[in-house]
């Protein structure tokens, strides 16, 4: 298109516009009507957007999804605690399950004294593993008898401890941690 038709055409366009002023709207009014298209748009994003109740109620419902999934968690994390809780020490036995599958391969009649040397190897180690996991043993023996670390069966007569203490110890007692798992097995002085 030429420079010449582009204005013969606007001419004609100009020339319709005068002829008919009600069918155009004048620039002033198009103000007014983008202020009323405005407020049009606002209302109606108004009705669009969700109202207070609306929008507690989805932050409600997302806070209860979010504890849910928290709860759940927890939960899977609780159950795995509980299943390798014991990972390290029988991780920390296994050499001595190992030792002492060598020893019964062993024959211990050739050799009763180093079989019996090795027996007490072993059961130092195991000690060890099992100290180093918090066990102890509840000391008993001459100790005034404690029924939260006792377990008396018996009463003796002796004459090497007083009344109410600790004279024969039956079985070995045992705390993990400071908290006694094993009372001791004890016969106590009348």
């Amino acid at each position: 298109m030429t420079e010449e038709m582009k204005t013969e055409i606007f001419e004609e366009e100009l020339k319709e516009e005068t002829a008919n002023p009600e069918e155009k709207v004048e620039a002033p009014e198009t103000e007014e009507s983008e202020d009323t298209a405005e407020e049009a748009t606002a209302e109606a994003a108004e009705a669009d957007a969700p109202s207070a109740e609306e929008q507690e109620s989805e932050r409600y419902m997302r806070l209860m999804a979010e504890f849910q999934n928290f709860k759940k968690r927890t939960a899977k994390e609780k159950s795995d605690i509980h299943a390798y809780a014991n990972e390290k020490i029988v991780a920390d036995l296994l050499p001595v399950l190992d030792n002492f599958e060598r020893a019964l391969e062993a024959d211990s009649a050739a050799d009763p004294e180093s079989y019996a040397k090795g027996m007490k190897l072993i059961f130092d180690q195991m000690r060890t593993a099992l100290e180093k996991a918090g066990l102890a043993e509840v000391e008993a023996l001459g100790e005034e008898f404690d029924p939260t670390k006792h377990n008396a069966v018996m009463t003796q007569a002796s004459t090497e401890h007083e009344s109410g203490k600790v004279c024969t110890v039956l079985q070995k007692g045992y705390s993990l941690n400071k908290k006694v798992i094993r009372p001791s097995m004890v016969a106590v002085a009348e």
